[in-house]
């Protein structure tokens, strides 16, 4: 037999195996954990059990600071309507409020430019569960341009912000949702009565804000309302709020709310012809200055 009819020896073969007891020990004792837990959650739940009385009634107390009533509700457009609801910070207290519900976002793998992750709400006393498994790709869209991620606290923070929506979800999931309409209704009345500030003061300065920092004018917000800003009520103001809250925290775009198309932009001759008017009325007015 020549050298060239061997077989290649395939060393793997002899090599000692490693004892199971070696190879699971990590394992076993992660699982272990978390089996422990579980059981310790669910006895306690059972054993302290929530009142719902008590529970309601920290909710309504904490729907009164003002703080959270400005953060509990979102708002943004999709398919010519407004679209409205609880944000993940009143999810977040109502499910601490509530009593015995396990929540959280879990990242299960990383790779080829994407993360696959979970979100999930657990009822521990009632066994009631939510969860969502998505996945998230590592890029960030600006415009009509789409950035590739590749810095850990980049990925981190796009990877939260999409599951934060998810998990505001899932506590929704296993809330009742008479709760979850009285605490928006609470927070709704926290704001109209923590304001000492008179409406038209509030409405004016919202109008200027939204000018300074979006290039959005008075007609724009208007058209989007309905009415006229002289005619804006508390709920109108609760709503340019929400607009406002989505723009600053990514939820929606400008373009979304607003018609940019439809804002007119007067021309040299038109601002020359305006100049002219108001220099005419100030100089019929008696105001010495319009006469240099």
């Amino acid at each position: 037999m020549s050298f060239d009819d061997q077989q290649p020896i395939d060393y793997q073969n002899y090599l000692p195996e490693a004892p199971p007891s070696f190879r699971s020990t990590t394992t076993e004792m992660a699982t272990t954990r978390q089996t422990e837990e579980v059981k310790a959650a669910i006895f306690m739940a059972k054993q302290f059990p929530r009142d719902q009385q008590a529970s309601f009634n920290r909710i309504m107390l904490s729907c009164q600071r003002k703080k959270l009533a400005e953060e509990a509700e979102y708002e943004y457009p999709k398919g010519g309507s407004k679209v409205s609801g609880p944000s993940i910070r009143l999810a977040e207290v109502l499910a601490q409020s509530w009593g015995n519900i396990d929540y959280g976002l879990i990242e299960l793998e990383q790779r080829n430019g994407e993360s696959k992750a979970m979100a999930y709400a657990w009822d521990i006393e009632t066994n009631t569960r939510r969860q969502i498994v998505f996945t998230v790709k590592h890029e960030r869209k600006a415009g009509s341009t789409t950035k590739q991620l590749t810095e850990a606290r980049d990925v981190y923070e796009v990877v939260a912000n999409m599951g934060s929506r998810r998990m505001r979800a899932c506590i929704l999931g296993v809330i009742p949702g008479d709760i979850v309409d009285a605490a928006l209704a609470e927070c709704r009345k926290t704001l109209v009565n923590s304001y000492t500030e008179p409406l038209a003061d509030r409405v004016r300065k919202a109008f200027q804000q939204f000018q300074e920092k979006y290039g959005v004018n008075k007609e724009m917000i208007e058209k989007c309302i309905g009415c006229a800003q002289d005619a804006f009520t508390e709920n109108d103001y609760l709503r340019i709020g929400n607009i406002w809250k989505s723009l600053r925290d990514g939820m929606g775009k400008r373009e979304d709310y607003f018609d940019f198309g439809a804002v007119h932009v007067p021309s040299a001759a038109e601002l020359e012809f305006k100049a002219q008017q108001e220099a005419e009325k100030a100089k019929a007015d008696g105001d010495p200055d319009a006469a240099e």
